[in-house]
């Protein structure tokens, strides 16, 4: 199953890609036509917890012999949104949970022996075929990382490692798109990392039920076409699990949150000379079991 929140004649909606006829079934209308209840955002979803799924899998149900009676085409028709269009906190990231991006960063001795947060601000959040400001008015090294981020789906607090993936509701992409020098200039993260349209976020959520083993995952990044990141997930220094038991210790993670896993080497900082982003320029990650997440630098 893979969750989207898109827009269709203006209209803001939840759906359900239906990947053998290439359209989006609209959970949303298709909702109202039968006077069944259901969650206005995705966000609102996340907060009913497993009733979520419950709600999506009754609508499906009662559309079963006609899943297409209402749907809008993936293209031209939609208006692809970040699946959470507007988190209610910060996205969480890991910094340098691959040994390689570590080292291409600086050296070995850059390689983390506990797990690195810093965030981005919810106002970074952009989706799928949405354009990615180039800022040249404040920065000079715009760059790139492909992703896996996890969305949680179920609150909790001092969560053990071993119970951690009983509060993930599933997976989708993200693009942290990063300006080097401000993140240089500043000695932290959070302004170079929270320039708007910097977080693209997409296309969809899949449950984690349908992604069973979220530590096996090729991560492809393309550039204008060519390959510059080509990773795998199992290559993590920090697991998911290891993850949210550090970011809970203290503090509460709720349904919606949204934890970005970290990059694998090949960011175009990491190149020599730096093979950093230009207006006009498009990326694509693929996140294997997901799907492609597309944007293009206006």
């Amino acid at each position: 199953m893979k969750l989207v929140t898109a827009k269709y004649q203006g209209d803001l909606f939840l759906g359900k890609l239906i990947e053998e006829e290439n359209v989006v079934f609209n959970l949303s209308l298709a909702a109202e036509e039968k006077g069944m209840e259901f969650p206005g955002s995705m966000l609102e979803g996340l907060q009913l917890e497993e009733k979520f799924l419950e709600k999506i899998h009754e609508i499906s149900e009662a559309y079963r012999d006609n899943l297409l009676f209402t749907y809008g085409l993936t293209d031209p028709d939609l208006e692809w949104m970040a699946p959470i269009p507007r988190p209610a906190k910060n996205i969480f990231c890991v910094g340098k949970n691959y040994r390689d991006h570590a080292v291409e960063m600086g050296s070995e001795a850059d390689i983390p022996e506990h797990v690195m947060i810093f965030s981005k601000a919810p106002t970074t959040v952009t989706g799928h075929k949405a354009d990615i400001l180039r800022h040249e008015e404040v920065t000079e090294e715009l760059d790139y990382e492909g992703e896996l981020a996890v969305v949680i789906g179920k609150k909790g607090r001092g969560i053990s490692s071993e119970h951690a993936m009983d509060h993930v509701f599933g997976y989708t992409i993200i693009n942290d798109v990063t300006a080097r020098d401000l993140q240089k200039k500043h000695k932290q993260f959070l302004i170079g990392k929270s320039l708007d349209t910097s977080c693209p976020m997409g296309p969809w959520i899949v449950p984690k039920e349908d992604l069973p083993n979220p530590h096996e995952l090729n991560l492809i990044t393309k550039v204008n076409g060519e390959v510059r990141q080509n990773g795998n997930t199992r290559d993590f220094i920090f697991t998911i699990p290891e993850v949210i038991e550090t970011l809970s210790k203290g503090m509460t993670l709720e349904p919606g949150d949204v934890i970005a896993t970290g990059t694998p080497a090949g960011v175009g900082k990491g190149f020599k000379p730096p093979r950093l982003l230009n207006s006009g320029d498009t990326i694509e990650i693929t996140v294997e079991g997901i799907g492609t997440l597309v944007n293009n630098v206006l």
